[in-house]
């Protein structure tokens, strides 16, 4: 009964996905809104099945009912968590992805095997503050790169523990946590993070900084702004200042900066694990329109680095053009920049001879977290 009714409400959310709406911002409304969600397995299990049709979509029979194509998802995320051998990397290539993404970005098969596992739940500890919370939560389990970025493999509902609500950490994936260390703020520097959309690595940047300096914090979007400062008044975030702006010419302060953080908006590849209804929604225009995007973004803010100030460039996708071809482009028109080192233990370590690069590509399947691009900067 339970399994029917779990199924009928996920069917309610793929309904609302058909008149337009992104699949987690349905899921958020309807769990949010909605009485008939208030047991938290019954949330989890909604969730699951719907993303579980969107990862498997192209395995379904479109003629089925709604819930019966849910059943078949989930029965086929059982079978693929149980063996994953048994689905071929041919059939992973031409059914879990998009057929154009192939011109876009390397498609390793690793790759695909990665995108049809559920994704793994990572939290951030408060600096130096990751043993203690392991203890607290339990079920957490530290990445190599930061003892305070731990993997959560638990039940509960974060959201509602006492160390959440105290501000103790935060609810942030393992690639996004990687920006903030190789970002690497110093107690003291004035640092933008120029696309802090709800300002998850605007609070990291700040907890690294020990919440002394100044953090500028700008972002397009009136109500991201408005979340951050909630989330900021929870974790007792007091060093930034909130602006609005454009992403254009005019720019929301004069100041010089010891460091730039643009986090640019992106197509997504890299989160298609933990968000596969964007596999089906995003377009080879959208990657090269952001491209242009992300560009424009990093040349406006180019001029307000101090002398040694660093630049840091982040997207959570995998595609050439918005990733390698941006960098590049970067490099070659700014030549007062030159690229800087990118030092975090086990990220982007080089071979005997080499020397330390100054971007990197995180793939999903190395992390167990979202894929990533980050590329440094240094101005002269």
């Amino acid at each position: 009964m339970a399994e029917s009714k779990i199924i009928n409400n996920a069917a309610r959310v793929l309904k609302l996905v058909s008149a337009g709406t992104p699949a987690d911002q349905a899921l958020r409304e309807s769990l949010t809104q909605d009485r008939h969600f208030t047991a938290p397995a019954e949330r989890r299990g909604i969730s699951r099945a719907v993303f579980a049709y969107f990862r498997w979509r192209r395995w379904l029979d479109a003629k089925d009912s709604p819930q019966k194509q849910l059943v078949a998802a989930l029965e086929l995320q059982a079978r693929f968590d149980k063996t994953p051998a048994t689905f071929k990397p041919e059939a992973l290539a031409a059914r879990a992805v998009p057929d154009w993404l192939k011109n876009e970005m390397e498609v390793p098969k690793e790759w695909l095997v990665q995108l049809q596992r559920e994704p793994a739940p990572w939290i951030r500890a408060k600096a130096g503050t990751g043993l203690a919370l392991t203890k607290k939560l339990s079920h957490c389990f530290p990445a190599s790169h930061s003892p305070d970025a731990l993997r959560y493999t638990g039940l509960t509902d974060l959201y509602r523990t006492k160390e959440f609500q105290a501000g103790e950490f935060e609810i942030q994936d393992l690639a996004s946590q990687l920006v903030g260390l190789t970002a690497a703020p110093k107690p003291g520097e004035t640092w933008w993070d120029a696309c802090a959309g709800e300002g998850g690595k605007t609070m990291h940047l700040s907890d690294l900084m020990q919440n002394k300096g100044v953090i500028w914090a700008s972002d397009r979007s009136a109500r991201r702004l408005a979340k951050l400062k909630d989330r900021a008044a929870r974790a007792q975030v007091f060093n930034f200042r909130a602006a609005a702006w454009e992403g254009d010419a005019k720019l929301p302060t004069k100041a010089k900066f010891d460091g730039v953080l643009v986090d640019a908006p992106c197509s997504g590849v890299g989160t298609w694990q933990r968000n596969p209804h964007s596999r089906w929604t995003t377009l080879p225009k959208d990657v090269h329109e952001l491209a242009a995007v992300q560009q424009k973004l990093l040349k406006n803010v180019a001029g307000s680095l101090k002398p040694g100030g660093r630049l840091v460039y982040a997207v959570c996708t995998l595609t050439r053009a918005e990733t390698t071809e941006v960098a590049a482009k970067f490099t070659s028109e700014h030549p007062e920049f030159e690229p800087d080192p990118i030092v975090v233990a086990g990220l982007g370590e080089p071979g005997p001879g080499s020397t330390t690069p100054a971007k990197v590509t995180l793939w999903p399947q190395d992390l167990n977290a979202n894929g990533m691009f980050i590329a440094i900067w240094r101005k002269r």
